[in-house]
């Protein structure tokens, strides 16, 4: 059941009100790589079944031109998160937020009833997807279970208003009170060869504070960051897409690594920098990320 779409580019990830139609009816057209559908804290209790029926059309009825559309479903310990899924589901979405998530069992329950939601609705075993939020230090504590829990898994994200809440703190801008949570999370995503995506930026005002934050996570290793208005989609873009000067000496350095293994050379210098073996996974992912991002042609 291994779902080709796990490992698609999501630099961007758009929170978007599902109760809407003024917000969710053409948000590709802002080229976010992916839109989160939001039927938790988005939506008012008594507007859950308002917010299904706009989302289930939405899905039903909008070309969203090969944007990805996630659905985030109210958190396990209410009484509306099966019939969201069944009702994203059904319209075809690409994949299931899991809310809150403390540890693998939540991810494996959200599991069961996705599939049984595609069988009743005769949709394609394996293509709705899931993902988890950490929200809590438990879930920070079991992030690597988390991320081994399931072969629908395609990633984890960060929330760090609630995470924050959890440890009694706030966010402060200076990424300190998140700096533990961040590091364990992609650790624990790379050892389990998932996605890892970072929090929100509220300050809407404080745009050379969300490049600084952006640059931060990229070096950190993130995958892409959660958004949450347009303005904010070019700068995450331009941040995790490798340069031209970055391509070029990817290419370099799967070439040479290619040509050096051959006659039997381990260690060598492309550019004056010592490389070896270490750098090739590196190198054809800066490759593959600059394909992704439609700003390299070659045939590597």
């Amino acid at each position: 059941m291994r779902n080709p779409e796990k490992k698609r580019l999501r630099r961007t990830m758009m929170f978007l009100n599902a109760q809407k139609p003024g917000l969710i009816k053409d948000p590709y057209i802002y080229k976010p790589d992916s839109i989160m559908l939001d039927l938790e804290d988005a939506v008012a209790e008594n507007q859950k079944d308002a917010a299904r029926f706009s989302l289930y059309h939405a899905l039903k009825e909008i070309n969203y031109h090969g944007c990805e559309r996630v659905v985030r479903i109210n958190a396990l310990d209410t009484p509306y998160w099966k019939e969201d899924i069944r009702c994203a589901v059904a319209g075809g979405c690409d994949s299931i937020r899991i809310p809150k998530t403390e540890r693998a069992e939540d991810v494996k329950l959200v599991e069961e009833a996705v599939a049984a939601a595609e069988k009743e609705f005769h949709i394609p075993e394996g293509k709705t997807l899931i993902m988890a939020a950490i929200e809590s230090a438990r879930g920070v504590m079991k992030v690597l279970e988390i991320c081994e829990s399931s072969e629908r898994l395609f990633g984890i994200a960060l929330s760090g208003g609630d995470y924050t809440k959890d440890l009694q703190t706030h966010i402060t801008g200076t990424g300190l009170e998140l700096m533990g949570a961040r590091q364990n999370m992609i650790i624990a995503a790379r050892a389990a060869g998932v996605q890892c995506f970072d929090t929100v930026y509220t300050n809407l005002n404080d745009m050379e504070g969300f490049r600084k934050e952006v640059e931060s996570i990229h070096l950190m290793g993130f995958d892409g960051k959660s958004i949450i208005n347009p303005r904010q989609i070019s700068i995450v873009h331009e941040i995790f897409t490798p340069t031209l000067k970055d391509i070029i000496f990817a290419e370099k350095v799967v070439k040479e690594i290619d040509d050096k293994k051959a006659k039997g050379i381990g260690v060598f210098t492309v550019d004056g920098k010592m490389i070896d073996i270490a750098f090739y996974d590196g190198a054809i992912r800066t490759i593959y990320m600059a394909k992704a991002s439609g700003v390299y042609k070659g045939d590597l």
